[in-house]
C-alpha cells in the first residue's frame, strides 16, 4: 500500500504562519489557529509542509488501509484558505445554510477570509466534525 505523504512533523506553526505574505491571510490563520485550539484543547502541529492540524485519531478501513490523521486543521492555500472538517457535512448540512460564502469538497470548506463566514456557525460545525470522528474513532 501506498504511504501518506502528508505526515505529522515538528515543523513550527508560528514560522509557518508568519511566512503567509497575504496579511489578510495570515490574520484569518492566526484567528483559525486560536479557534480550532480551543475547541479541540489541542496544540497545533503541522502536517506536511503547508498543513497545520489539531488533535489525532487512528482511521482503519475495510481494505485494510490505516493511519493517523488530525481531528480538525487548515492550510492557507493559494486561492483559499482550506479549512479540514474531516467528518465531511452530511451532519452538518443546515449549517452549511447559514454559514455565508464557501465552497466544499468531501471533508474540505473552502472560504476566500473569515469574513465571509459566519464565526459561530463555523464553531458548530468544528465541534459536530470533533464530536462525529471521536464517535467512530475512539
Amino acid at each position: 500500500m501506498a504511504e501518506l505523504k502528508t505526515k505529522l512533523n515538528d515543523g513550527s506553526v508560528g514560522d509557518f504562519i508568519s511566512s503567509i505574505e497575504d496579511p489578510v491571510r495570515r490574520a484569518d490563520c492566526l484567528k483559525i489557529t486560536d479557534l480550532m485550539q480551543k475547541l479541540t484543547g489541542e496544540p497545533p502541529r503541522m502536517w506536511g509542509d503547508s498543513m497545520v492540524g489539531f488533535g489525532t485519531y487512528h482511521y482503519k478501513y475495510a481494505s485494510g488501509r490505516e493511519g493517523d490523521w488530525f481531528l480538525v486543521g487548515f492550510s492557507p492555500r493559494k486561492q483559499n484558505l482550506t479549512l479540514y472538517l474531516m467528518s465531511g457535512f452530511k451532519q452538518t448540512e443546515s449549517l452549511l445554510m447559514k454559514l455565508g460564502r464557501y465552497k466544499t469538497g468531501k471533508s474540505c470548506l473552502y472560504i476566500k477570509k473569515l469574513d465571509d463566514i459566519d464565526l459561530d456557525v463555523l464553531k458548530e460545525m468544528i465541534l459536530a466534525s470533533i464530536k462525529s470522528l471521536k464517535r467512530y474513532y475512539p
